[in-house]
């Protein structure tokens, strides 16, 4: 019974405000701690039936969070059990770096983008050094505070890695985000598979857009090796040893300039490393920080000088009418991904990731028809210069077996 006391007096000690978004196992809320007046965002995430025990994914993240302290990663500040659900205590931030790529009132310079990629490269630099993997590295999982610090988040797929023989699921990430070696079915993979999907970022960054959009694994694939060229035996000489390894048509490397018209050469350098096909000769995170993009003008922008979002108004009692009642207020569309699925996103990312694409290219129309005087993007979608893009490369051996749908359990 004590448990049970100390349990609602410590629920009671935060006061729930409105809801920041849904996901598979919970809910997001944005809440006042009544002790500190502190802004906190609370996960509740609803635990299965008594025989299924705790859900393994909060235990990761409370496990590796508690020993992640450091300026670019989420703050874990609290954790308690509360009438059959887990509830985990965040310190709140404004937005996530998915808003601001697809505000298109937002004008990122140079200089931003290079701020957001450093600080992204700082937070796995540091989880790498620690020896965990984020595994689920994507603009909304990067969160950005009241002060232009962006920190990783949701570490819910994060795992330890290093041990020489310890294999893992491939079926992590959204697939938009996913390495090569990971689409051919690998299950031993270390830190380059984060730094590939912080290369996608920084891609996504410069276009205003997601870089490569598959539709399915092998058309991920068919993407990537469009945009970049098909990796050669030489280039990437463990490829035709991988479990799911499918061999595609030649395709030459097209110049990254034709795609990223408008980057500097040191940031095409940059992504180019960390795009780099064979994950033993990809760049690091931290080699990337030591890559002289950072040091080069502009220098990166002071993160309390960014851009972000126009903040939402909170509703004021006066906005409600006491006679008819208070009106339902419906959470915002962007979190419908806050909380991943075990599944490994394979379920409904695309399902979503199509919802968010639509949303955003209607959010992209608005603001072109809002005010012809704005500043225009500083990337601009590599089409408006009359380029095509290159074909994409069809399969040669179309009787291998479709990638893997099982999800390991790789506790």
């Amino acid at each position: 019974m004590g448990e049970l006391d100390l349990s609602k007096k410590v629920a009671d000690r935060y006061l729930k405000r409105e809801v920041l978004g849904e996901g598979t196992y919970g809910v997001v809320y944005k809440a006042i701690d009544t002790e500190t007046g502190q802004t906190v965002a609370i996960k509740k995430i609803r635990l299965g039936k008594q025989k299924e025990g705790v859900n393994f994914t909060a235990l990761r993240e409370i496990k590796l969070l508690k020993e992640l302290k450091y300026s670019h990663i989420i703050e874990l500040i609290d954790a308690f059990p509360h009438k059959g659900n887990l509830h985990l205590v965040f310190e709140f931030m404004e937005t996530d770096l998915e808003a601001v790529i697809r505000d298109r009132n937002i004008f990122l310079s140079p200089g931003d983008i290079k701020s957001f990629l450093q600080m992204t490269l700082k937070g796995l630099a540091f989880c790498h050094k620690k020896w965990v993997l984020h595994r689920d590295m994507k603009p909304n999982n990067l969160l950005i505070g009241s002060n232009g610090q962006l920190k990783l988040a949701d570490f819910g797929l994060a795992r330890i890695f290093g041990s020489p023989d310890r294999r893992f699921t491939h079926q992590v990430f959204a697939r938009w985000y996913r390495a090569p070696e990971l689409l051919f079915g690998t299950k031993q993979y270390g830190s380059g598979v984060d730094v590939w999907a912080a290369a996608c970022i920084f891609a996504e960054l410069l276009l205003r857009r997601p870089f490569l959009q598959g539709s399915s694994d092998i058309d991920q694939l068919g993407k990537i090796f469009a945009a970049l060229g098909t990796p050669s035996p030489s280039q990437w000489p463990d490829m035709v040893y991988l479990p799911d390894y499918v061999e595609y048509q030649y395709v030459p490397t097209p110049p990254l300039r034709s795609l990223f018209p408008i980057a500097s050469d040191d940031a095409l350098d940059l992504l180019s490393k960390m795009f780099t096909y064979d994950p033993k000769v990809r760049i690091s995170a931290q080699q990337a920080l030591e890559h002289r993009y950072f040091t080069s003008a502009p220098l990166p922008t002071d993160p309390d000088k960014l851009p972000r979002p126009a903040p939402k108004r909170e509703p004021k009692a006066s906005d409600f009418d006491s006679h008819e009642g208070p009106t339902v207020l419906s959470p915002p569309r962007k979190s419908r991904r806050v909380i991943p699925g075990r599944d490994g996103f394979e379920g409904n990312s695309l399902q979503r990731d199509k919802v968010d694409d639509n949303v955003g290219n209607s959010r992209q129309t608005a603001g072109d028809t809002a005010g012809k005087n704005d500043p225009a993007p500083m990337s601009l979608d590599f089409s408006v210069f009359g380029l095509k893009a290159p074909n994409r490369p069809t399969i040669n051996s179309a009787d291998r077996s479709h990638l893997k749908r099982k999800l390991d359990l790789d506790f």
